[in-house]
């Protein structure tokens, strides 16, 4: 990519409806920079030479997991954007040649409904939480339900406090603990600091303090009106306290106040707790579905926590002391794409 290409790149994303953040041309950079990933990004033109349709991919090399073309990777969305079916078709065909050139076992197209032939999909692994934002901080707390406001009150009154930051310091130090707790490798601080620099505003950190010692912190994305917690992280006390609901509330009122109307509340593995704490805030699930085509291998993949076969690993891996866990996380989260 060039500046030039990078810049025709992004109009096309904002231009498009169904566009999302993680369309966004520097995720390129992130992905080849902080995990020396290569990344793919495949285009269709017209006859006119303007751009039909596009699909970032970022190839996935480990030993643990296999060999990916996905897209897109380190983000829960990020599959093909076009502007008309033939050129939608045109692009996966694209995709499909260079997973069998690039010799992979699988390619991978996030939070699409609809592919076509030999794709697979599946959509009983993850779901979606969005709702809209009112303007008016009353308005937006008549919104939620009735036992999530008395939660909020009682929250109020315990004095915790709130910040907004762009150094990740303070949340990656809580969410490295959380990732540790959770049995899962945290991806490497670096990451958060290129998240920033390429990103900018369109990227913040909030945090709650409790007696001045941050207990919860969240990492949200910013796009085209929409707020988007991706990454959070919390002390233990965080959940006795109802940090978190502070931290989330706080955010919608910060996000209204730099215009978003939609709290993209992110994806959730159908059945966890976390699926459920997204439903007792109001929001209702969007099954997420991912499509498939598998070229070297024969069963559609499942790497994530809940597949029985990482059970192990997990509970080894919570038993790390904090020091050991992130000294070795950022060689094995690198494949935890």
């Amino acid at each position: 990519m060039t500046p030039t290409s990078e810049q025709e790149w992004d109009e096309f994303v904002f231009n498009h409806p169904d566009a999302t953040f993680f369309h966004r041309s520097a995720w390129r950079e992130v992905a080849s920079q902080v995990f020396g990933h290569r990344a793919h990004y495949l285009t269709e033109r017209r006859d006119d030479g303007s751009l039909a349709a596009i699909l970032p991919m970022v190839e996935i090399r480990s030993r643990l997991f296999g060999h990916a073309l996905i897209s897109n990777a380190f983000c829960v969305g990020g599959g093909p954007l076009a502007s008309d079916a033939d050129s939608f078709a045109a692009i996966l065909d694209q995709a499909e040649t260079l997973g069998r050139k690039l010799g992979v076992d699988y390619v991978e197209l996030r939070d699409l409904p609809v592919a076509s032939g030999n794709w697979r999909a599946r959509g009983d692994l993850y779901a979606g939480f969005a709702a809209p934002i009112a303007a008016a901080e009353e308005d937006n707390f008549e919104q939620l339900p009735r036992r999530q406001r008395a939660l909020l009150r009682r929250v109020f009154a315990r004095g915790m406090t709130t910040r907004v930051e762009t150094s990740p310091q303070v949340f990656y130090e809580l969410y490295s603990r959380t990732m540790r707790n959770h049995g899962t490798p945290a991806l490497p601080a670096r990451f958060f600091e290129r998240l920033h620099a390429v990103f900018g505003s369109d990227c913040d950190i909030l945090t709650v303090s409790s007696g001045g010692r941050p207990v919860s912190s969240v990492l949200s994305y910013y796009f085209r009106g929409q707020v988007l917690p991706y990454y959070t992280g919390s002390l233990p006390e965080a959940r006795a306290l109802q940090a978190n609901d502070l931290m989330l509330w706080a955010l919608m009122r910060h996000a209204a106040e730099r215009g978003c109307t939609t709290f993209d509340f992110g994806r959730s593995k159908v059945g966890t707790g976390p699926y459920e704490f997204k439903r007792h805030w109001g929001f209702e699930p969007r099954p997420i579905t991912h499509q498939y085509r598998l070229l070297k291998s024969k069963v559609l993949p499942n790497v994530n926590p809940t597949n029985p076969r990482y059970a192990a690993l997990i509970g080894v891996w919570r038993r790390l002391p904090l020091p050991v866990a992130n000294a070795i996380s950022p060689i094995l989260s690198r494949s935890l794409a």
